[in-house]
C-alpha cells in the first residue's frame, strides 16, 4: 500500500469511526510499518555470531491485532505446532491459510489453542500441505490493522482485520463456480474437535491445551475454543481427518488432522464474508466474543476501528523527521513491541485458572487479564515502556501477575500458556512489580504482590517436581547457602542443567529490585537481607581477571581462560558478556575490576574487539555503561552504531529472535535516546536521538518533548542540553522529570564533547548501599 492510499483510508477511517479525535487527521504512522520485518533468517551484522544458527533468529510475525489482544490473526506457511517454528516464514511460497495463532513473538517457544481456516476454489482440498497454495510477497499487503494477499491458483484475493478476540474476512473470488471454506484446529497431539451448525453456516471447535512442551511445565489444562461464520448460505458441507473425508457428516472428534469444510457457490467478482473468534474458556467465550466485537458483517468498518487504534497507539510516541526510512525502523519497531504480554480473558472477564485451568476465574470489571509474560527478555526494556507510556495497562499485568501467584501459589518467574514454566533463568518478576511501583502505578495489590515475591526469594519449593515446572527460584537453596551458586550445583530445571554463574547474577539484580519494594513498604529487615544479596554478584568476579567466572563450593575459581568462550556456567553467552550483569551497582563493579580505567578498558573491548553481541539480551545494557564512568560520549557512539548494523527495514532486519518485543522495545529507547538500565529505578541513561523531534504523549500524562537540534548520521554527539531552558548536564534524566511533563534539548554535533555528563556529580546516582 501507497504512503498516499494509506493515509487516505485513515482520513476515511476518522471521518466513518466515532472516537477518534484525538488523532491529527492526516498523521498516519501506520502507513509505514511492514509486519514482515524479522520473519526471514538474520542477515545484520551479528547474524551467526557465536555460531548461533542463523535459521532460528529474526522470529516475527506478519500479524493483524489489537495491541496486547487475544489473537494475531496471520497467513499461515506451515503448519506446526512445535517449538521455535513459526506459522510463517518469509522464505515459504506456499499459503495454507489464516490462523488465530498464540505463538509467543520472536521467542523458541511454540503455538497453543490455535485454528486456521482457508478459502478454497474448485476442488476440495483438506490437509494442510494439500490445499497450499502459491503466494507472491509481491502481492501480499501487511499492516497491523491490514493484511491481503492474492491466491493466484485459487483466483481468490483474501483480506483480512480484526479485533482482539475476532477477526473478520473479505474473499473476493474472480470465477464463477465451487468454492470452499476449511476449517482445522491445529494441535501437534491430534485431539481437536470439530461440529457444524448448518443452519447459521457455522463451524464450532476446540482445540485442547493437554500439555506444554515436554520439559516446559505441567499440563495447561484448557482448550482453545473457537467458532467460524460464514454469511453465505452453504450448498454443502463435512468433516475430515488426516486420511478420511465424511461428506455431511456434522462432528468429529480426537482424530489426527481433524477439520470441518463448508461449500457454497459463488458469482465471478462475489465478495464473501466470514467471521471468526476464540475463547480459551469455552465455545460460549467464543460466541460472546464474536457478537461483542464483530457483531455486523461490515468490513470496512472493523478495518477503521483498528487502524484507529493503531494509530491512537502510535501517537503515544510522536516522531518528527523527514526520513521515512527512520519512520518504518520505528514504527515497526513499536508495531512488535506490542504484541506481549497477551489478553487472556473472554469479553465477559472469564479466564481459565492459572496453572490448573479449572476452575473458570472472573477478571475484575474493566480489567484485562494478561498472560504469555516472556520475562527473562522483556524485564529489560518492554516493560519499562509499558509502564512509561501506558501505565493504567502496565498495573493491570502486574495484576495478572498477583492473580497467578494467588492461583498458583508462587509468582511465576516465567508465566507462558497460563501456566507455570521452567524456562530461562532469574526471577525478573521481581523486576517489573519493582519498576512498574517505581514509577508510580499504583493499581494493583503490592501487599500480595509482595507476599510471593518474597516467597520466591526465601523459601524453597519443598518437591523437586515444583522446581522442575517452574515454580521458585532454581538452586535458591546454594544461593543463601553460599552467597553464590556453585559450579558443583546441577540446578534441576528441565532446560538449564548449569548456568550457575548466570544465576548467581540475575539472582543478585532481583534481589535489589525486590529490596526498593521492601523499602517503600517499611519492611526494614527484609530490605537489609535482600540489599545484601543484592551484591552477590561479587562472589562471581575474578579477581585475577576482573571477568565472571565458575566457582566451587570450596571458593576457588576454574582455572580457565574462557572470558571469551561459551561456557556452560554462562546463560546464551560468555563471561564477557554477563560481567556487565550488575545494572544495580555499577560503581561497586567498577572496584571489583580494579578501578574506573580498568572498567574502561574492559567496556571498550566490548566493541573495538568485537565481543558486544546484540542478538541476545544479556548485552543489552552494556552500551549503556559508559554513562557511570562519565564517558557518556562513547555511549552515543556505540548505539547510533547499533542501530544502523543490528536493524533494518527488511524481512531479514533484526539481529536475534524479537523475543517477545524485547528486541524493538531496545530500539525505540535508543532512538528516542534513553534506556533504562536498572529497571526498578526512576534512571534512564542518555543516549543519541536519532530523530529531531520525540514527543511523549503517555495515556493521562502531560507531554515529554527531546529535541535533537541537527542530529544527521554524522552529528550524533551531545553537544549541550536543557531541561525545560535550565542547563542540563546530567547524562541521565529522571521518571519524574518525564511525567512532569517539558521539554529536554540537545544540541548535537560529528565530536564528542568530553565534558559535558562527565563529572561525578553528571552520573547517575548510586542505587545501592556499598
Amino acid at each position: 500500500m501507497s504512503v498516499i492510499a494509506a493515509i487516505g483510508l485513515f482520513v476515511f477511517c476518522l471521518c466513518f469511526h466515532a472516537g477518534c479525535t484525538d488523532v491529527p487527521v492526516g498523521t498516519s504512522y501506520l502507513s509505514y510499518v511492514d509486519t514482515r520485518v524479522g520473519t526471514a533468517a538474520s542477515t545484520t551484522r551479528t547474524a551467526g555470531m557465536f555460531g548461533k544458527n542463523t535459521e532460528e533468529y529474526g522470529q516475527t510475525l506478519p500479524a493483524v491485532l489489537e495491541p496486547n489482544g487475544m489473537n494475531f490473526w496471520i497467513p499461515q506457511t506451515r503448519d506446526s505446532e512445535k517449538k521455535c517454528i513459526a506459522p510463517y516464514y518469509y522464505r515459504d511460497s506456499l499459503f495454507q491459510g489464516f490462523r488465530n495463532s498464540h505463538w509467543i513473538v520472536g521467542g523458541c517457544t511454540q503455538d497453543y489453542g490455535s485454528m486456521t481456516l482457508m478459502p478454497l476454489y474448485g476442488t476440495l482440498r483438506c490437509q494442510a500441505e494439500a490445499r497450499a497454495t502459491r503466494f507472491s510477497h509481491a502481492d501480499e499487503v501487511a499492516t497491523p490493522a491490514y493484511y491481503a494477499v492474492t491466491l493466484p491458483d485459487e483466483d481468490i484475493q483474501a483480506e483480512l482485520t480484526a479485533r482482539s478476540r475476532t477477526a473478520i474476512f473479505r474473499f473476493t473470488y474472480q470465477k464463477a463456480g465451487k468454492a470452499y471454506l476449511v476449517v482445522t484446529p491445529n494441535s501437534d497431539e491430534g485431539l481437536g474437535s470439530v461440529h457444524i451448525d448448518t443452519v447459521n453456516g457455522r463451524i464450532y471447535g476446540c482445540n485442547p491445551v493437554h500439555r506444554i512442551y515436554q520439559g516446559w511445565g505441567e499440563p495447561a489444562g484448557f482448550s482453545g475454543h473457537f467458532v467460524v461464520e460464514l454469511q453465505k448460505k452453504i450448498s454443502g458441507y463435512g468433516t475430515f481427518a488426516t486420511d478420511s473425508l465424511f461428506d455431511a457428516s456434522l462432528e468429529l472428534n480426537g482424530r489426527q488432522g481433524v477439520g470441518a469444510y463448508l461449500a457454497f457457490e459463488v458469482k465471478a467478482g462475489e465478495e464473501v464474508l466470514v467471521k471468526a473468534a476464540s475463547s480459551f474458556v469455552d465455545e460460549n467465550g467464543a460466541e460472546q466474543n464474536l457478537q461483542a466485537e464483530i457483531p455486523h458483517w461490515n468490513f470496512e468498518q472493523v478495518r477503521c476501528e483498528l487502524t484507529d487504534i493503531w494509530e491512537q497507539r502510535f501517537n503515544l510516541v510522536q516522531v518528527e523527521t523527514d526520513n521515512e526510512e527512520a519512520l518504518a525502523k520505528f514504527y515497526g519497531a513499536f508495531y512488535r513491541a506490542s504484541f506481549l504480554p497477551r489478553t487472556f480473558n473472554d469479553v465477559d472477564g472469564r479466564y481459565p485458572a492459572f496453572a490448573t485451568g479449572t476452575p473458570i476465574m472472573q477478571a475484575k470489571k474493566g480489567q484485562t487479564y494478561y498472560d504469555d509474560y516472556s520475562l527473562w527478555d522483556t524485564y529489560r526494556a518492554l516493560h519499562p515502556l509499558v509502564n512509561l507510556i501506558t501505565p493504567q495497562k502496565g498495573g493491570e499485568m502486574m495484576q495478572s501477575l498477583v492473580c497467578k501467584y494467588e492461583q498458583g501459589g508462587w509468582m511465576p518467574i516465567f508465566p507462558c500458556w497460563n501456566s507455570y514454566t521452567s524456562a530461562m533463568i532469574g526471577d525478573h518478576v521481581a523486576s517489573v512489580v519493582a519498576d512498574a511501583w517505581s514509577k508510580g502505578i499504583r493499581n494493583f495489590d503490592i501487599n500480595k504482590a509482595y507476599e510471593g515475591l518474597r516467597k520466591n526469594a526465601f523459601e524453597c519449593p519443598a518437591f523437586l517436581e515444583e522446581y522442575r515446572n517452574g515454580m521458585g527460584r532454581r538452586a535458591l537453596d546454594s544461593y543463601l547457602k553460599f552467597g553464590y551458586i556453585p559450579l558443583e550445583d546441577s540446578v534441576p530445571d528441565a532446560f538449564h542443567t548449569c548456568e550457575q554463574v548466570s544465576r548467581t547474577l540475575e539472582y543478585a539484580y532481583d534481589d535489589f529490585a525486590l529490596a526498593q519494594i521492601a523499602a517503600a513498604l517499611g519492611k526494614e529487615d527484609d530490605y537489609n537481607a535482600l540489599v545484601e544479596r543484592a551484591r552477590n554478584y561479587r562472589h562471581v568476579i575474578d579477581p585475577r581477571t576482573g571477568y565472571v567466572q565458575g566457582r566451587r563450593a570450596d571458593g576457588t575459581f576454574l582455572d580457565e581462560n574462557n572470558a571469551f568462550r561459551f561456557t556452560r556456567f554462562i546463560t546464551e553467552g560468555a563471561p564477557c558478556h554477563y560481567t556487565w550483569y550488575v545494572p544495580q551497582d555499577p560503581y561497586g563493579l567498577m572496584e571489583k575490576m580494579g578501578g574506573k580505567d580498568c572498567y574502561v578498558a574492559k567496556l571498550d573491548s566490548m566493541f573495538s574487539e568485537g565481543r558486544y553481541w546484540h542478538g541476545n539480551e544479556p548485552c543489552h545494557q552494556v552500551a549503556f555503561m559508559f554513562n557511570y564512568a562519565g564517558q557518556p560520549w562513547k555511549t552515543q557512539r556505540v548505539i547510533r552504531h547499533i542501530m544502523d548494523t543490528e536493524y533494518h527495514n527488511t524481512p531479514g532486519g533484526l539481529a536475534g529472535n524479537d523475543d517477545a518485543g524485547q528486541m524493538s522495545a531496545w530500539y525505540m529507547f535508543a532512538a528516542m535516546g534513553f534506556y533504562p538500565v536498572c529497571p526498578g529505578t526512576p534512571y534512564y541513561m542518555l543516549a543519541s536521538p536519532s530523530f529531531p523531534s520525540v514527543t511523549l504523549c503517555p495515556e493521562r500524562g502531560r507531554p515529554f518533548t527531546i529535541q535533537a537540534r541537527g542530529t544527521s548520521e554524522q552529528n550524533i554527539y551531545i553537544q549541550r542540553a536543557t531541561l525545560n531552558g535550565q542547563p542540563y548536564l546530567k547524562n541521565y534524566l529522571d521518571h519524574a522529570d518525564i511525567v512532569k511533563g517539558g521539554t529536554l534539548e540537545l544540541e548535537m554535533g560529528p565530536e564528542p564533547n568530553r565534558e559535558w555528563g562527565s563529572l561525578p556529580k553528571d552520573c547517575p546516582p548510586e542505587v545501592i548501599r556499598r
